[in-house]
């Protein structure tokens, strides 16, 4: 029996807690100073008004900050990937001429290979007119 005795007060509790919450929430709105039409419309204009020159300055600095993009980071990606791209094939061709640096002095391999090459020729020539001529 106490747990029933228990439910009903709990219950009842409630009951009285809601009905208190509903006389205090009355009691408030009572007290509650409300704005006069002509306030209201002020308050209106101000909120919208601040709202409308936000969004101006916003406005502004987006297109701002596009234009700087589309003609100063874009332009200067570009001047940039331009040098690196000529970097880039100036190591190319001297690595594919066999230039290289050693200690501040330059060697060029690719020279000494192509006398190479040219003595190989001139012998394969030879040898071919020496068959020719058999």
């Amino acid at each position: 029996m106490p747990k029933e005795a228990n439910k009903k007060q709990d219950s009842k509790k409630q009951n009285k807690d809601k009905k208190q919450f509903g006389k205090d929430f009355k009691a408030e709105l009572k007290r509650v100073i409300w704005p006069t039409p002509k306030q209201l419309f002020n308050n209106t204009v101000a909120v919208i008004t601040v709202v409308l020159i936000t969004a101006a300055i916003v406005f502004v600095l987006d297109f701002a900050f596009e234009s700087l993009n589309t003609y100063g980071v874009d332009r200067l990606k570009e001047m940039v990937e331009n040098q690196n791209s000529v970097s880039t094939n100036t190591t190319a061709e001297n690595e594919v001429e066999g230039n290289t640096t050693v200690d501040g002095n330059s060697t060029d391999e690719s020279a000494n290979t192509t006398e190479e090459t040219n003595v190989t020729d001139e012998n394969n020539v030879s040898e071919e007119d020496s068959n020719s001529v058999e």
